[in-house]
């Protein structure tokens, strides 16, 4: 698993502050905490300087397509030779990961620009036969909603040789990029969402985005099967971000109760390469949904979403990397698996699902532009 870092400008709150978090080269930052001058009550904590290395590191300048390029492009060969890919967007919350994914209208973010690139290479299989699935599901407090078929939480299990299935979440069959791009922005809309502190748009739930590629060839012989995961990981919450008590506190508590079962499955994989240990997938609904994205024949890059700011509440580390002295341990994933041969069975937890619903025609489906379109901003 490749991890990259994106560092994201300065909010307008934040160009008043110092940044603490400085890009060395494409590879590694610097986090270089500012002493504080001694006061009354004694004198200033130690300054602190400390180096992180990533696959890539992404500046303030990086553009969509640069994010892209770097992340999600590779993944389109190695979908299309029937391997399960995912990238993963996580970080605090107004840090940034939906704007890398979902982008606005000015700036696509990099799920727009993997659905176009996709349809190019399909349309240039000239050979071959293709059939393109779409699933778009939210994990809102430790419950799952299909969130292009808006209905009550969908039960969820594991079945031997099916995988997790989610019974009843349905499967949709675009046969544009505008009609996929079309259902992404339907789902977009049904997302939960609420105001905090940190960001006035915050995702108050984690989200999972599947585009389902099988293609054959015409001649006969065995298809590729294989499907690509767009994770946008719900932002860590800090107590003050979310004040008050009841529904929001509550979706706070929930959200950090969730990513800790990832990181914990995570540092399990880790230390299970070369050997054997117990994965906690149950500890989620949201680790047991991405079971088989972490494991078996796939690849996957996380996107790890930051800002430079300087931090807030005597927190020493800047805005997203409260826990990133622990990050390689708790998410580098780097070879955890060999690639194996491609897959020719349909991806679990998609064939138990209810018959196709045909996608609208095109005119009845927002344009590839319009489509796009929310403008999350840098969220």
């Amino acid at each position: 698993m490749a991890v990259v870092l994106r560092v994201r400008p300065p909010n307008p709150r934040e160009r008043a502050a110092p940044s603490v978090l400085h890009v060395l080269n494409q590879r590694a930052v610097l986090f270089a905490s500012e002493e504080p001058g001694g006061t009354g009550n004694g004198p200033g904590r130690p300054r602190r300087n400390l180096e992180f290395e990533f696959d890539h590191v992404f500046g303030e300048r990086a553009t969509q397509e640069e994010v892209f390029q770097h992340t999600t492009l590779p993944l389109l060969d190695t979908l299309l030779a029937g391997y399960n890919c995912s990238v993963f967007a996580y970080g605090a919350s107004g840090v940034g990961k939906t704007h890398t994914m979902m982008g606005s209208k000015s700036t696509p973010g990099i799920v727009h620009l993997a659905t176009v690139e996709l349809y190019k290479r399909l349309e240039a299989m000239k050979d071959r036969s293709c059939e393109v699935l779409v699933s778009y599901q939210q994990v809102y407090k430790e419950r799952v909603y299909d969130l292009l078929k808006p209905q009550g939480p969908l039960n969820i299990w594991e079945q031997p040789g099916k995988g997790v299935v989610a019974q009843g979440l349905s499967l949709h069959q675009p046969k544009t990029p505008e009609q996929l791009l079309g259902l992404l922005a339907k789902g977009n809309k049904n997302r939960a969402q609420r105001s905090t502190k940190a960001n006035a748009a915050s995702s108050r739930s984690h989200a999972i985005f599947q585009i389902q590629v099988k293609h054959w060839d015409l001649t006969g012989g065995d298809p590729h099967v294989a499907k690509l995961s767009f994770i946008d990981l719900a932002g860590s919450e800090r107590a003050w971000d979310t004040p008050g008590r009841g529904e929001g506190m509550w979706e706070g508590t929930s959200i950090n109760r969730s990513l800790l079962a990832f990181k914990s499955v995570v540092r399990a994989l880790a230390g299970a390469k070369g050997g054997q240990c117990h994965v906690p997938f149950r500890d989620s609904k949201l680790t047991l949904l991405l079971k088989d994205s972490l494991v078996g024949s796939f690849r996957s890059t996380g996107i790890a979403a930051v800002s430079p700011a300087a931090p807030t509440k005597e927190v020493e580390e800047p805005t997203g990397l409260q826990e990133l002295p622990g990050l390689e341990e708790s998410i580098r994933l780097e070879e955890l698996k060999d690639l194996e041969s491609p897959g020719t069975e349909e991806s679990p937890g998609l064939e138990e699902s209810p018959g196709l619903e045909e996608s609208p025609g095109l005119e009845e489906s927002p344009g590839l532009e319009e489509a796009a379109l929310p403008c999350y901003g840098w969220v």
